[in-house]
């Protein structure tokens, strides 16, 4: 017998505290049943576990992988309405993995996934402030002015503050490509950010994630992580190198 929150981090998931934001999202079931309370404990000999419709059991080996995450691509293992999901393009991956964050569906590039979920959780919360740096198209001539109320912080739409670096590559007729460089990964914040300084995003791109770039993938291509990577990871989360 086991409690759910410790089962779903051997899982690789999440961590313990990520598997309890899970339960109350009721996004776990056990043999079928939504999980209503945190503290429940399983039988894992016996009881089917599965998150977002999937079932999951304790991982033998962790794996660290990077695709190039295309466009029109869910950032998830299923999708109920049938659009393409990450999963697509990991089918001669053995391990089942999970993404590390998430990429809206109209946003390319860099994304870690990993049946890691200790490190998972870490390099996904905002306590960590692992640098991620985008590369967008917005409309309209960006100008000094936008750019230092982006980095004095802009409330976003679930109350929070949200600032980036940002700096700006060119100019394509009534478009700007800016790079942006945020710590804290918060929902749609980009988009946010450019939308509430007058500069709607048209395209964007996630070029680096903690250092890690796609390079010499091309959209839809992936690769493992290597030891070099993982150990920076886990620097970078205060998980003690294996």
């Amino acid at each position: 017998m086991i409690r759910i929150s410790k089962y779903l981090s051997m899982c690789g998931v999440t961590s313990r505290r990520g598997a309890e934001a899970m339960v109350s999202a009721g996004r776990v079931t056990v043999n079928n049943e939504t999980l209503q309370k945190v503290g429940t404990v399983i039988d894992e000999s016996q009881d089917v576990v599965k998150v977002d419709g999937n079932e999951v059991r304790p991982v033998t080996e962790k794996v660290y992988i990077l695709l190039n995450k295309p466009k029109m691509v869910m950032t998830t293992l299923f999708d109920p309405f049938k659009r393409r999901t990450v999963r697509f393009y990991l089918k001669r991956l053995r391990h089942r993995v999970y993404p590390v964050g998430r990429l809206d569906y109209d946003t390319e590039g860099v994304l870690l996934l990993t049946n890691d979920g200790d490190l998972a959780y870490r390099l996904a919360h905002p306590k960590y402030q692992i640098p991620r740096v985008y590369e967008a198209l917005v409309t309209g001539h960006f100008k000094v002015e936008a750019s230092d109320a982006i980095a004095r912080g802009i409330k976003l739409d679930d109350g929070a503050t949200g600032r980036a670096q940002v700096s700006v590559l060119g100019f394509v007729r009534n478009s700007t490509r800016l790079r942006l460089i945020l710590t804290e990964g918060r929902k749609r914040e980009v988009k946010q950010l450019c939308k509430k300084v007058g500069h709607p995003v048209k395209q964007l791109r996630r070029a680096e994630f903690a250092g890690i770039t796609a390079r010499n993938l091309k959209p839809g291509q992936w690769r493992y992580l290597s030891d070099k990577e993982v150990g920076r990871l886990q620097r970078l989360t205060d998980i003690d190198e294996v």
